[in-house]
């Protein structure tokens, strides 16, 4: 697998990904959590098609600021680029902005893992 592999990933503010809908806030405004879960989406976006047959990619850490609020309507995107490959740990920047810019960066770590094997220790 390649450094450089990049993926955005997108959404608009609604109900269902506020603060308030979330638990994380008590405000209609775009959510922590809707913006790591849109960073991972990128993220593991960015590698899916360069993944062996049967394997899949896990979220380990994520790392992250929020910077700026997101109103209603607002459409959000996420970008991931991978910036290391060590065997099966990816390590990736992430980024998310809206129409007025940067709303929050980090660093995103993702495992690369076999779907059967990793399911049977349920």
């Amino acid at each position: 697998m390649e450094k450089g592999l990049t993926y955005t990933s997108k959404t608009i503010v609604d109900k269902t990904n506020t603060a308030l809908a979330l638990g994380s806030g008590d405000m209609e405004v775009f959510s922590s959590p809707a913006m790591i879960a849109l960073m991972e989406n990128a993220a593991m976006k960015a590698v899916e098609s360069e993944l062996p047959e049967g394997s899949t990619t896990v979220g380990a850490m994520m790392q992250s600021s929020h910077i700026k609020p997101s109103a209603m309507g607002e459409t959000v995107t996420a970008t991931a680029i991978l910036e290391e490959v060590e065997g099966r740990k990816l390590t990736f920047k992430v980024s998310a902005a809206d129409s007025k810019g940067l709303i929050g960066e980090g660093r995103h770590i993702r495992y690369i893992v076999d779907r059967e094997r990793f399911l049977s220790k349920l």
